[in-house]
This record gives C-alpha cells, structure tokens and sequence, in this order.
C-alpha cells in the first residue's frame, strides 16, 4: 500500500527538493524524474488528485548562466537564475506528465499570494479548478521577485501552506533525508523517529537547520515548520527520502506527523501564517484562558513588540516567551502598548474612545 493512499487520502500535495531533481553538475536527473512521473500517474489513475511543489529552478538556471555558488551568491543572482531555471524546470515536468497522459499546469506563488485573505482564496479557487479538472499543477516559490523580506525562504513551508489551500488530506516531503532523528542522523546513536504525534518543545530540538546538499534552502527545521502548518490544517505530514526506491511506497522508511484534527478554515490560515506585524507577551493567567477558548483582554498583555495596524496578524507568546496563537488585533501597536495590563474600565480614559470587547478576539485567533 503507498504512503497516503488514494483510499484515504483525496488530495495529496507531494514536494521534491532540488538536491532531487538536479544532480550537483546542474543537469535535471531525468530517469529519477520519469520513475516519479509513472508514480504520480499511478496514483492519478486510482482516483487521487496531486500538486507537486517542485524546487530546482535556481540550481537549473544558475548552470546554464554560468553563476557561482549555485546561483546564490546574490540576491540578484538568485532571480535571475530562477527566471532562467523556471522556464526549463516547467519543460521538463510537462515532458515527464505528458508522456503519462497527464496535463500539467504551473503555478508560481510569493509569500503575499497566500499571506492576503484575498489573494489566498484566489490560489485556492485556481488550484481547486486545477485538481478537479485532472490537471497536475507544478507550483514553486516565485523567486525572480522574491526578496528576502517577502519570502517563503523554502518549499516546504511552501508545500504546506499549499495543502492548506487545496484542502490536502496529506503532504509528502521528498527531499535528501529520510525522517526525523533525535539528533543530527550523522552522530552516533541517532535514532529515527517514525511518528510524532505532537510537536512541542522537544521534537522542535531535535531538528538539524542545514541542508545536506547545499542546493537547497531548507533544513529539518523548516521542515518541523511545515508539519505544524500542515497538522493545524488538518493534514499529516510526511517526510521520506527521494534517494530511496519508490519512495511514494508505505514501506519507504520516512517520519509521520499526524494531524489531531482540522481547524476551520479561517481558523487554519490564520495559524500558518508567516508575516506575523508583531508579537503580545501575555501572563500565565491569559495564556491559561486562551487555552479555553477565550478572547485576549487586555489585562493579560504584559508587553507589546512590533508595530502593527489594526487587523494585521500578530503573534501571542506565553511567559516562556513560546508562542501559544496567532490573531488579528483589534488595535494598533500604540494604542496596544497604551492599554496593556489595564481592565476595560481603564480603557476608555486611555484610548479617549469606548474599548473593544478584546484586544484579540476569540473568532480570529487559532491557537497553536
């Protein structure tokens, strides 16, 4: 039986990293990219609809320029090889699905797209119309604009992010290893953990920031990232090697995340979000009331960081400094840092104006 089979799983986001895709000359690995084309097609065939995240154009593009460092040596040189690389990346996958009977469609996303309520339903409606057509859409960061303050930073966040918008039960990712260790897997005594069933402090430790191939941009900690946004979207997560054969296959050694149960979809986006204005430190007794379900009162706000408008998304933290939610503020940052630790009957003296209900409301908060 493969991982995430078509019996259970509808909709399955799949992504490859570029160490994957491209071998350290630069050249695309065509055969291991036609063995997962007649994967995918398999798949497609048993009823399972599948968006692919695929790295690799700025280690395509920067070989056929000629840039050092695999094309990352600079901001400028970063974009220019992926304008290059995207072109023949796209090439090839149409090449490798077609040649299964299979329409491809590429997607070129920034961190924006899927940040902005609006232009994230918008992804949403194009990649739903995708899959219920049939089509296999191929979706990258779009790194010729991308800068490194408006930036996934790494296709995995990117792929979850992904699977939220699509409505994914399940993300798989492919990249040069094979799960999670409880320590770097290249000391001794590593073990392998297969499945994790929470993410908290202690698994967020074991993870390991560098990417073994240099080609790539994301380590263990973005993929530990990923999972979260994935999970509170209500999809597990899996992280398998592509070096190993079939590794679309059950028995492919890789490590599961699992999903409790999904959020409501506002509710969900909210939780993964990425560009968070600002940050509310809150006491013990808020961060506990959150935990029931409550609205963020100002009372509880201990100290504001950051400057946000009001409706932008901030993140609240706990005591220990860990964040425990993420919320739109009904206030900006000043007026914020002007009310915290104060009750309501304060407010209004304060603000010159009768106070909100709550500094972060309940209906846009998704705790983490």
């Amino acid at each position: 039986m493969p991982l995430f089979p078509p019996a259970s799983c509808a909709r399955l986001v799949v992504k490859i990293g570029s160490a994957l895709l491209v071998d350290p000359d630069g050249q695309v690995r065509r055969t291991w990219l036609e063995q997962i084309a007649g994967a995918i097609a398999e798949r497609v065939a048993a009823g399972q609809q599948l968006a692919i995240v695929s790295s690799g154009a700025i280690a395509l593009g920067a070989r056929r320029l000629k840039l050092p460092k695999g094309g990352r040596a600079s901001l400028e040189d970063a974009q220019a090889a992926a304008a290059t690389g995207q072109i023949a990346l796209s090439q090839v996958w149409a090449e490798v699905l077609g040649a299964q009977g299979i329409t491809a469609a590429q997607m070129l996303l920034t961190l924006g797209d899927l940040e902005d309520r609006r232009r994230y339903l918008n992804a949403a409606a194009t990649l739903d119309r995708l899959l219920n057509l049939g089509v296999v859409p191929i979706l990258n960061e779009n790194d010729s604009v991308a800068t490194e303050e408006i930036r996934f930073g790494d296709n995995d966040r990117l792929a979850a992010r992904v699977a939220q918008a699509a409505g994914a039960q399940g993300v798989v990712l492919l990249s040069d290893v094979d799960g999670l260790y409880d320590r770097n897997p290249a000391l001794p005594g590593a073990q392998h953990i297969a499945r994790i069933e929470r993410i908290d402090g202690m698994v967020e430790a074991m993870a390991d920031s560098g990417s073994t191939s240099g080609m790539g941009s994301g380590g263990m900690v973005s993929k530990i990232a990923a999972a979260r946004i994935a999970n509170a979207a209500g999809a597990h997560l899996a992280i398998a090697s592509g070096k190993a054969d079939r590794p679309l296959s059950a028995d492919a050694k890789h490590s599961l995340f699992v999903a409790e149960r999904a959020a409501p979809a506002r509710k969900a986006w909210l939780a993964g979000g990425l560009t968070a204005r600002g940050t509310l430190h809150v006491d013990a007794g808020a961060a506990g009331a959150l935990g029931q379900g409550r609205s963020l009162l100002a009372a509880g706000v201990a100290r504001v960081e950051g400057q946000f408008a009001r409706g932008d998304l901030v993140v609240v933290a706990g005591p220990n400094g860990r964040p425990v939610a993420r919320g739109l503020s009904e206030y900006s940052s000043e007026e914020a840092a002007r009310i915290c630790g104060r009750r309501n009957e304060e407010q209004a003296e304060l603000l010159g104006y009768a106070p909100r209900s709550a500094l972060v409301h309940r209906n846009h908060m998704a705790l983490l």
